[in-house]
């Protein structure tokens, strides 16, 4: 017997709902696929990005297609970053007939960084979150990242007549943008602003150099987030943004910790 060439199926997905109750979100999460991050100068970083993809759902509308989710992920030919995540949102409400939608995707971000004497190179990783939402005909990107770092007390270094302790440090900064930002940027920011930067591979006269640029830039938790936020607040490009520090106490067994948050709007 011969398939037809047609089927008829159903679409159960699209039936009406009695229960006219909308849901806000409504996808497929922790979906794991290969992306390229977009760079200045036109190249990109291949990375493994872990995807949460939700539209609103009217309340006389059953379900979602949740396939099309994936089609949309296998269809995108365009490098992922903040100025292409508006033309993502764009082809998943048209794609599911949706009026919200909102896209996550988490992605470890990795950066080429030469030593500061030796000039030896080697890959630090930075764990990033780029986000993207439509909603009442407005589309927003956020970008989340954490940066490790090095800070040193500036306490101890005045207490003590021949050292200072200091602590690796997890800072993070989340901006919502009106304009595209690189990644690398949200991340030199926040080394800049630290005692000193981590490196993935030191010689000798580099652990000297970073040792005592350590020392020489000593910085409480406090400091460090208001350095950064200083920096933020002058970016035209930044719409609001978040910055917090957890500082891993090494003569302590907790951690110390800052947070800054501003809506340059209000």
């Amino acid at each position: 017997m011969n398939a037809p060439d047609v089927f008829f199926l159903p679409d159960t997905q699209a039936s009406h709902d009695h229960r006219n109750i909308p849901i806000n979100r409504v996808g497929v999460k922790n979906v794991t696929y290969p992306v390229r991050i977009g760079r200045a100068g036109g190249d990109s970083q291949p990375t493994i990005a872990r995807f949460d993809m939700t539209v609103a759902l009217p309340g006389h509308v059953k379900g979602t297609h949740m396939s099309r989710f994936l089609e949309i992920l296998e269809g995108f030919a365009e490098d992922y970053g903040a100025e292409t995540m508006p033309r993502l949102l764009e082809t998943m409400v048209d794609h599911l007939d949706a009026e919200e939608g909102r896209v996550d995707m988490h992605f470890p971000y990795f950066m080429r960084k030469s030593a500061p004497v030796s000039g030896v190179e080697s890959l630090l990783d930075y764990q990033v979150t780029l986000s993207g939402e439509f909603a009442a005909g407005v589309y927003l990107t956020t970008i989340r990242v954490t940066v490790p770092v090095t800070s040193l007390c500036p306490c101890s270094k005045a207490i003590s007549e021949y050292g200072a302790h200091n602590q690796r440090s997890h800072v993070t900064i989340e901006v919502k943008l009106r304009a595209a930002m690189e990644i690398r940027e949200l991340i030199q920011i926040a080394e800049r602003e630290a005692s000193c930067e981590l490196y993935g591979l030191l010689k000798r006269p580099d652990e000297k150099y970073v040792t005592e640029r350590a020392y020489d830039n000593p910085k409480f938790v406090e400091d460090l987030v208001r350095d950064i936020a200083a920096a933020l607040d002058a970016d035209e490009r930044v719409v609001a943004f978040l910055v917090e520090s957890e500082n891993f106490e090494s003569i302590h067994n907790h951690s110390a910790y800052a947070r800054v948050e501003r809506n340059k709007q209000h």
